[in-house]
């Protein structure tokens, strides 16, 4: 864990460096899944088939590579009351809070008379791809599924490796509207979603977070189909003046630094005993933490505690431009109303991330490894399509083709040019 003061000579050197560390993909892993991806393009579902054997250890054939209609049935009928009414709960927020997203069509005319618009549509196929190697996700299930049933995807094929399918995570296919499940995981079933392999019909886009394998798939077949993004280790940064509790700050920090040994957490506050409160908090929470091994390794490697003024942690937090952001303060809109770049801000001293991850009803897909400059979370508008609209009548488009005769052959394209003078009768 990095020790950072705001006040002290080279800081901002020091923590440019720290941020920008690398925590991702080693180049070796995108050789092995460029084979990957040639052999599922070339062989279909036997490569599919020998993979399962080879990385998975399972022995599938042809037949059993899909989950069945009653297998889905009997493993959501086993799954616990109270998480089956959780993940409906869940399923319930996230549907109204992507729902308001949905934009409306529009056409309208303009000061020459010529109709103009656009208009949405849904994606036809979409693909959701679901990790199944450090546990079972049924939340990455509903965050990717129920904004595309919302968005009206016809088709939702979801991927994950196969093994013992948990029935929370079967559920929450069946509540989300999951139209079918494949046991297939790792580039191979990205690969699949892409091209097709046997019964796996390709889709037009794949979405949801994966290893280090899947997101250097996702990042080959970019422009075959279209990805959400390319999720890196989760990150957070909380930023918390001394009045909070440290036992809830640490137990924030901790719920990202589980994810993954490669994950980041970065406490800022203004307070330095408040600092060593919250660090003795997470040494004593990671002592009985079932997640201990991998948490620890985060916050050793990655974690970070900066002493800085409160006005400062706003450009800090650009900087960074993380995952999620917590502002655990009485008045945090003061603070987190001039940060520009993070992919979801938690406001206040009871808005932990966790909320966010499960069932406040904002997505928990959001961009990584300070993609949050430039990119949002997963949303509705991830499922939709835009089309432009033109309407011309002879009138309209006589005021619209001398501009585009000229353009067209200012750039030396005369059939263009020809394309609007021939209606002109020239």
């Amino acid at each position: 864990m990095r020790r950072f003061r705001y006040d002290q000579p080279g800081f901002a050197d020091a923590f440019t460096a720290f941020v920008s560390e690398r925590r991702e993909t080693p180049e070796e892993v995108d050789t092995i899944v460029r084979d990957v991806l040639a052999a599922v393009r070339a062989e279909g579902v036997g490569a599919l088939l020998r993979y399962a054997r080879e990385f998975d250890r399972v022995e599938l054939t042809e037949a059993t590579l899909r989950v069945s209609a009653d297998e889905i049935a009997e493993g959501a009928a086993n799954c616990p009351a109270d998480v089956r009414e959780a993940i409906t709960f869940a399923a319930e927020r996230i549907r109204v809070y992507h729902e308001r997203q949905r934009p409306a069509d529009q056409r309208f005319t303009d000061s020459a008379g010529v109709e103009l618009g656009w208009r949405w549509t849904p994606i036809e196929a979409v693909g959701i791809y679901v990790p199944g190697g450090r546990a079972a996700y049924p939340s990455t299930v509903l965050m990717n599924a129920a904004p595309a049933r919302a968005a009206g995807v016809g088709r939702i094929a979801m991927v994950t490796p196969p093994g013992r399918l948990q029935p929370a995570v079967l559920a929450a296919a069946q509540t989300a509207g999951v139209t079918e499940i494949w046991r297939v995981g790792g580039a191979q079933a990205v690969a699949a979603l892409a091209y097709g392999a046997g019964p796996i019909r390709p889709v037009d886009k794949i979405v949801g977070p994966g290893n280090a394998f899947v997101t250097a798939a996702k990042r080959r077949v970019y422009g075959t189909v279209g990805i959400d993004a390319l999720a890196g280790p989760s990150e957070i940064v909380v930023v918390a003046d001394g009045m909070n509790n440290p036992a809830w700050i640490a137990a924030d920090l901790l719920s990202q630094a589980e994810h993954d040994p490669a994950a980041q957490s970065i406490l800022i506050t203004d307070d330095e005993d408040f600092a060593a409160k919250v660090e003795a908090a997470i040494e004593s929470q990671l002592q009985g933490l079932a997640t201990g091994v991998d948490a620890r390794a985060s916050w050793e490697n990655h974690g970070a505690v900066v002493i800085a003024p409160l006005d400062a942690a706003p450009g800090l937090v650009d900087e960074i431009a993380p995952e999620h952001v917590e502002f655990a303060l009485d008045e945090p809109e003061r603070l987190s109303d001039r940060v520009r770049h993070a992919g979801a801000i938690f406001l206040g001293r009871h808005a932990p991330e966790a909320i966010g991850d499960y069932v406040a009803g904002s997505n928990h897909v959001l961009p990584t490894s300070r993609a949050a400059r430039f990119s949002s979370g997963l949303s509705l508008y991830d499922f939709l399509k835009r089309t432009s609209i033109v309407k011309c009548d002879a009138r309209s488009f006589a005021a619209l083709a001398p501009a585009t005769i000229a353009l067209a052959e200012a750039e030396g394209l005369p059939a263009h040019a020809r394309s609007a003078a021939i209606r002109m009768g020239q």
